[in-house]
This record gives structure tokens, C-alpha cells and sequence, in this order.
């Protein structure tokens, strides 16, 4: 393996893709064991790909080039685990809808609001399944994250993961509903 990391370093681009193809979707396979989301586990295999190619002068492998590959993939898995910050805040989807709604509609509309919290309940039933449990677990039930992850036999870093996928879909699917609704008015 040594080898293709001197290729890689004479910047070999044939050797580059053979490294790629060969170790690519088990790289994925692995990520996703800790980040529970292919997207993510993708774009973190990407990016490892993208750090040796740009400085594979600079790597110095005192093992085995796959153990290096997948040690990398492994900690980066950490890094953006631990980058993850959500907020422990029961009213957190309420907060962010009223600041949307805030943003779209003046206060009196209040059917509007009702449509839009009709609408964030139905988005909530569109998730995956382990996801759905997760988002009603925390804002339906007010269980904390440790409560959650031992409910479900998952870690709390999934919780949390899973809770902010959870939010940015909500927000998104929220924004587009009040568009809508401002489109119609």
C-alpha cells in the first residue's frame, strides 16, 4: 500500500481513482456506522480522499495504508459528532416556527399558524421511522437525550445527530409551506 501513497504522491491520478474504487463504499459503509446517515458518511469519505490527495507529500504511514484510511475516516467521524451542538430546549420547534411565522405573516393570522403547526406535525410523520421516534420522544414527550438513546439502545451523539437532521428538514419544509401560503394570500 506504501506504494500508492508514492504514486499518489508523483500526483498518479490512474492510482488515485484504483485507491478510490477500491476502498470507497466500504469507507461509506463504516462512516455511517457512526454517523447513521449515508449523505454525511459520504461527504466525510469524500473529503478524506480529497485530504490525501492534497497532501500526500506530507502523510507519513507507519502501518498499513487501509488501517491509515479508515483510522482517518473514524476520526473525522468524531470531529463532526462532536462539532454537533443542539440545544437541550423543549420549545425549540415551537421558537423556530413562531420566528419564521414572525418573519411571513403579520401576528393576527392566526389560521395561518394553525396550518403551518398542521403542517410541521404532518412533516414530523414524513420522517424515517427512528428519526420520527427520536424528534416525538424529545419535543412530544420531553424525554432528555440519554433518556432517548437508552429508549431506542442507540448512543446520544445519534440522538443529537438525528435531532438536528430532524430540525433542518422541519425548517425546510416550514419555509416552503409559508411561501406557499404567502403565494396564495
Amino acid at each position: 500500500m506504501n506504494l500508492i501513497l508514492e504514486e499518489l504522491r508523483n500526483q498518479n491520478h490512474k492510482a488515485f481513482k484504483t485507491l478510490f474504487n477500491n476502498h470507497f463504499e466500504d469507507l461509506v459503509v463504516y462512516a455511517n456506522g457512526y454517523l447513521f446517515d449515508m449523505d454525511s458518511s459520504k461527504d466525510l469519505v469524500q473529503d478524506v480522499y480529497i485530504y490525501i490527495w492534497e497532501n500526500a507529500d506530507k502523510i507519513d504511514i507507519k502501518t498499513n495504508f487501509k488501517g491509515y484510511l479508515y483510522s482517518m475516516v473514524r476520526n473525522r467521524c468524531f470531529n463532526y459528532l462532536k462539532s454537533i451542538k443542539i440545544t437541550d430546549n423543549h420549545a425549540f420547534l415551537e421558537f423556530n416556527i413562531n420566528i419564521i411565522t414572525e418573519h411571513v405573516f403579520d401576528s393576527t393570522l392566526e389560521e395561518d399558524k394553525e396550518k403551518v403547526y398542521n403542517q410541521i406535525l404532518k412533516i414530523v410523520d414524513s420522517l424515517p421511522e427512528n428519526m420520527q421516534k427520536i424528534v416525538k420522544l424529545k419535543f412530544l414527550h420531553n424525554y432528555k437525550y440519554s433518556e432517548i438513546a437508552q429508549e431506542l439502545g442507540i448512543s446520544i451523539n445519534t440522538v443529537k445527530t438525528q435531532l438536528k437532521r430532524a430540525k433542518f428538514k422541519i425548517i425546510e419544509m416550514v419555509t416552503f409551506v409559508l411561501i406557499l401560503l404567502q403565494i396564495r394570500q
